[in-house]
Protein backbone atom coordinates (compact mmCIF):
# COMPACT_ATOMS: atom_id res chain seq x y z
CA UNK A 1 0.00 0.00 0.00
CA UNK A 2 2.83 2.40 0.89
CA UNK A 3 4.51 1.79 -2.47
CA UNK A 4 1.25 2.44 -4.29
CA UNK A 5 0.75 5.68 -2.36
CA UNK A 6 4.28 6.85 -3.19
CA UNK A 7 3.70 6.11 -6.86
CA UNK A 8 0.35 7.91 -6.84
CA UNK A 9 1.84 10.99 -5.16
CA UNK A 10 4.75 11.16 -7.59
CA UNK A 11 2.48 10.73 -10.62
CA UNK A 12 0.34 13.58 -9.29
CA UNK A 13 3.43 15.80 -9.02
CA UNK A 14 3.11 16.28 -5.26
CA UNK A 15 6.91 16.44 -4.94
CA UNK A 16 7.35 19.55 -7.12
CA UNK A 17 8.01 22.67 -5.06
CA UNK A 18 8.52 26.27 -6.13
CA UNK A 19 11.63 27.87 -7.58
CA UNK A 20 14.43 27.60 -5.05
CA UNK A 21 14.72 31.40 -4.94
CA UNK A 22 11.21 31.58 -3.44
CA UNK A 23 11.66 29.02 -0.69
CA UNK A 24 11.03 29.48 3.01
CA UNK A 25 14.13 28.26 4.97
CA UNK A 26 11.83 26.69 7.57
CA UNK A 27 10.85 24.14 4.90
CA UNK A 28 14.40 22.75 4.79
CA UNK A 29 13.50 19.52 6.71
CA UNK A 30 10.90 18.71 4.05
CA UNK A 31 13.06 19.30 0.97
CA UNK A 32 14.80 16.38 -0.74
CA UNK A 33 16.88 18.36 -3.22
CA UNK A 34 16.87 20.75 -6.13
CA UNK A 35 16.49 20.18 -9.87
CA UNK A 36 16.52 22.84 -12.60
CA UNK A 37 16.22 25.59 -9.97
CA UNK A 38 13.08 23.89 -8.56
CA UNK A 39 12.94 22.45 -5.06
CA UNK A 40 11.95 18.80 -4.87
CA UNK A 41 9.95 17.95 -1.77
CA UNK A 42 10.66 14.75 0.15
CA UNK A 43 7.74 12.39 -0.58
CA UNK A 44 8.52 10.45 2.60
CA UNK A 45 7.77 13.61 4.59
CA UNK A 46 4.59 14.12 2.55
CA UNK A 47 3.42 10.62 3.49
CA UNK A 48 4.29 11.13 7.17
CA UNK A 49 2.33 14.38 7.26
CA UNK A 50 -0.57 12.88 5.33
CA UNK A 51 -0.86 9.83 7.59
CA UNK A 52 -0.71 11.96 10.75
CA UNK A 53 -3.37 14.28 9.37
CA UNK A 54 -5.63 11.40 8.32
CA UNK A 55 -5.38 9.79 11.75
CA UNK A 56 -6.28 13.06 13.45
CA UNK A 57 -9.17 13.86 11.10
CA UNK A 58 -10.54 10.34 11.51
CA UNK A 59 -10.55 10.82 15.29
CA UNK A 60 -12.20 14.24 15.08
CA UNK A 61 -14.91 12.97 12.74
CA UNK A 62 -15.50 9.82 14.78
CA UNK A 63 -16.08 12.02 17.83
CA UNK A 64 -18.73 13.98 15.93
CA UNK A 65 -16.53 17.01 15.30
CA UNK A 66 -16.84 19.31 12.30
CA UNK A 67 -14.06 19.79 9.74
CA UNK A 68 -14.06 22.95 7.63
CA UNK A 69 -12.32 22.61 4.24
CA UNK A 70 -10.77 25.83 2.90
CA UNK A 71 -9.23 26.40 -0.52
CA UNK A 72 -10.05 29.55 -2.47
CA UNK A 73 -7.30 29.51 -5.10
CA UNK A 74 -8.49 28.60 -8.58
CA UNK A 75 -6.84 25.15 -8.61
CA UNK A 76 -8.23 24.20 -5.20
CA UNK A 77 -11.83 25.41 -5.43
CA UNK A 78 -13.34 22.46 -7.28
CA UNK A 79 -11.64 19.62 -5.35
CA UNK A 80 -12.36 21.35 -2.03
CA UNK A 81 -16.06 21.67 -2.86
CA UNK A 82 -16.38 18.18 -4.32
CA UNK A 83 -14.56 16.30 -1.56
CA UNK A 84 -16.11 18.22 1.33
CA UNK A 85 -19.59 17.51 -0.04
CA UNK A 86 -18.65 13.85 -0.39
CA UNK A 87 -17.63 13.59 3.27
CA UNK A 88 -20.54 15.84 4.34
CA UNK A 89 -18.50 18.68 5.77
CA UNK A 90 -18.69 22.48 5.26
CA UNK A 91 -16.33 24.30 2.92
CA UNK A 92 -15.10 27.67 1.67
CA UNK A 93 -14.04 27.57 -1.97
CA UNK A 94 -14.72 31.09 -3.24
CA UNK A 95 -13.74 33.77 -0.73
CA UNK A 96 -12.92 33.75 2.94
CA UNK A 97 -15.20 36.30 4.59
CA UNK A 98 -13.54 38.14 7.44
CA UNK A 99 -15.07 36.97 10.72
CA UNK A 100 -16.20 33.60 9.39
CA UNK A 101 -14.95 32.11 12.67
CA UNK A 102 -14.33 35.07 14.97
CA UNK A 103 -17.73 36.63 14.19
CA UNK A 104 -19.58 33.38 13.68
CA UNK A 105 -22.94 34.66 14.92
CA UNK A 106 -23.04 37.26 12.15
CA UNK A 107 -22.21 34.63 9.54
CA UNK A 108 -25.08 32.47 10.78
CA UNK A 109 -27.46 35.44 10.50
CA UNK A 110 -26.32 36.02 6.92
CA UNK A 111 -27.05 32.38 6.17
CA UNK A 112 -30.54 33.08 7.45
CA UNK A 113 -30.79 35.90 4.94
CA UNK A 114 -29.63 33.55 2.17
CA UNK A 115 -32.41 31.11 3.05
CA UNK A 116 -34.90 33.99 3.08
CA UNK A 117 -33.82 35.05 -0.42
CA UNK A 118 -34.19 31.47 -1.64
CA UNK A 119 -37.72 31.34 -0.24
CA UNK A 120 -38.66 34.64 -1.90
CA UNK A 121 -37.24 33.62 -5.27
CA UNK A 122 -38.87 30.18 -5.20
CA UNK A 123 -42.41 31.41 -4.43
CA UNK A 124 -44.95 33.89 -5.79
CA UNK A 125 -43.69 36.61 -3.44
CA UNK A 126 -41.02 37.59 -5.98
CA UNK A 127 -43.81 38.83 -8.30
CA UNK A 128 -44.77 41.52 -5.80
CA UNK A 129 -41.39 43.21 -6.30
CA UNK A 130 -40.61 45.64 -9.11
CA UNK A 131 -38.25 44.56 -11.91
CA UNK A 132 -35.51 46.69 -10.39
CA UNK A 133 -36.05 45.20 -6.93
CA UNK A 134 -36.09 41.68 -8.38
CA UNK A 135 -32.78 42.35 -10.11
CA UNK A 136 -31.27 43.63 -6.86
CA UNK A 137 -32.53 40.56 -4.97
CA UNK A 138 -31.08 38.24 -7.59
CA UNK A 139 -27.70 39.97 -7.41
CA UNK A 140 -27.71 39.75 -3.62
CA UNK A 141 -28.65 36.08 -3.79
CA UNK A 142 -25.91 35.19 -6.29
CA UNK A 143 -23.24 36.92 -4.20
CA UNK A 144 -24.38 35.38 -0.92
CA UNK A 145 -24.79 31.93 -2.47
CA UNK A 146 -21.27 32.05 -3.91
CA UNK A 147 -19.70 33.04 -0.58
CA UNK A 148 -21.89 31.25 1.96
CA UNK A 149 -23.41 28.15 0.38
CA UNK A 150 -20.63 25.86 1.58
CA UNK A 151 -21.12 26.99 5.18
CA UNK A 152 -24.77 25.93 5.52
CA UNK A 153 -23.89 22.83 7.57
CA UNK A 154 -21.48 24.72 9.85
CA UNK A 155 -23.83 24.93 12.81
CA UNK A 156 -21.04 25.59 15.30
CA UNK A 157 -17.34 26.41 15.26
CA UNK A 158 -15.32 23.61 13.65
CA UNK A 159 -12.79 21.51 15.52
CA UNK A 160 -10.28 21.70 12.67
CA UNK A 161 -9.60 23.50 9.38
CA UNK A 162 -8.21 21.68 6.34
CA UNK A 163 -6.39 24.25 4.22
CA UNK A 164 -4.74 24.33 0.80
CA UNK A 165 -1.89 26.88 0.80
CA UNK A 166 -1.58 28.76 4.12
CA UNK A 167 -0.03 31.73 2.30
CA UNK A 168 -3.26 32.18 0.37
CA UNK A 169 -5.48 31.52 3.40
CA UNK A 170 -3.66 33.66 5.98
CA UNK A 171 -6.89 35.19 7.27
CA UNK A 172 -8.43 31.78 7.89
CA UNK A 173 -5.26 30.64 9.68
CA UNK A 174 -5.22 33.78 11.81
CA UNK A 175 -8.84 33.34 12.89
CA UNK A 176 -8.33 29.66 13.69
CA UNK A 177 -5.25 30.44 15.78
CA UNK A 178 -7.07 33.13 17.76
CA UNK A 179 -9.79 30.63 18.67
CA UNK A 180 -7.52 27.65 19.30
CA UNK A 181 -8.89 25.71 16.33
CA UNK A 182 -6.50 23.10 14.91
CA UNK A 183 -5.21 23.43 11.34
CA UNK A 184 -4.17 20.82 8.77
CA UNK A 185 -2.61 22.19 5.59
CA UNK A 186 -1.01 21.28 2.29
CA UNK A 187 2.12 23.46 2.30
CA UNK A 188 4.56 24.16 -0.52
CA UNK A 189 8.24 25.08 -0.34
CA UNK A 190 7.40 28.79 0.03
CA UNK A 191 5.24 28.31 3.15
CA UNK A 192 6.00 28.59 6.85
CA UNK A 193 5.23 25.18 8.44
CA UNK A 194 5.01 26.83 11.86
CA UNK A 195 1.77 28.51 10.76
CA UNK A 196 -0.16 25.23 11.00
CA UNK A 197 -0.48 22.36 13.47
CA UNK A 198 -0.25 19.47 11.00
CA UNK A 199 1.66 20.38 7.82
CA UNK A 200 1.59 18.15 4.74
CA UNK A 201 4.52 19.18 2.51
CA UNK A 202 3.50 19.07 -1.13
CA UNK A 203 2.71 20.94 -4.32
CA UNK A 204 -0.16 23.32 -3.51
CA UNK A 205 -0.45 24.71 -7.05
CA UNK A 206 -0.97 21.60 -9.18
CA UNK A 207 -4.58 20.49 -9.59
CA UNK A 208 -3.72 16.76 -9.50
CA UNK A 209 -1.58 17.23 -6.40
CA UNK A 210 -4.32 19.12 -4.58
CA UNK A 211 -6.93 16.57 -5.65
CA UNK A 212 -5.08 13.53 -4.33
CA UNK A 213 -4.24 15.10 -0.96
CA UNK A 214 -7.72 16.52 -0.38
CA UNK A 215 -9.28 13.20 -1.46
CA UNK A 216 -7.22 11.27 1.08
CA UNK A 217 -8.14 13.72 3.84
CA UNK A 218 -11.83 13.55 2.91
CA UNK A 219 -11.60 9.74 2.97
CA UNK A 220 -10.36 9.91 6.57
CA UNK A 221 -13.21 12.25 7.55
CA UNK A 222 -15.74 9.94 5.89
CA UNK A 223 -14.28 6.90 7.66
CA UNK A 224 -14.56 8.65 11.01
CA UNK A 225 -18.11 9.68 10.21
CA UNK A 226 -19.08 6.09 9.43
CA UNK A 227 -17.83 5.07 12.88
CA UNK A 228 -20.06 7.75 14.44
CA UNK A 229 -23.05 6.58 12.40
CA UNK A 230 -22.43 2.94 13.37
CA UNK A 231 -22.19 3.85 17.07
CA UNK A 232 -25.42 5.85 16.85
CA UNK A 233 -27.13 2.87 15.21
CA UNK A 234 -25.99 0.52 17.97
CA UNK A 235 -27.16 2.93 20.67
CA UNK A 236 -30.57 3.21 19.04
CA UNK A 237 -30.83 -0.58 18.79
CA UNK A 238 -29.92 -0.93 22.48
CA UNK A 239 -32.59 1.59 23.46
CA UNK A 240 -35.22 -0.25 21.42
CA UNK A 241 -34.16 -3.60 22.94
CA UNK A 242 -34.37 -2.14 26.42
CA UNK A 243 -37.81 -0.72 25.75
CA UNK A 244 -38.99 -4.08 24.47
Amino acid sequence: MAETLVQDLIEAGVHFGHRSSRWNPKMAPYIYGRKNLIHILDVRETIRGLLRAKKYLRQVSAAGGQVLFVGTKRQAAEPIERESIRCRMPFVSERWLGGTLTNFRTIRSRLGRLEELERIRAGVEIDSYSKKAQSALNREFRKMYRNLNGLRTLTRLPEVLVIVDPNKEKNAIREAQSLGIATVALIDSDCDPDMVDLPIPGNDDGIRSIEIIVRHLADAVAEGGSVTAASAGKSESSIRAGSA
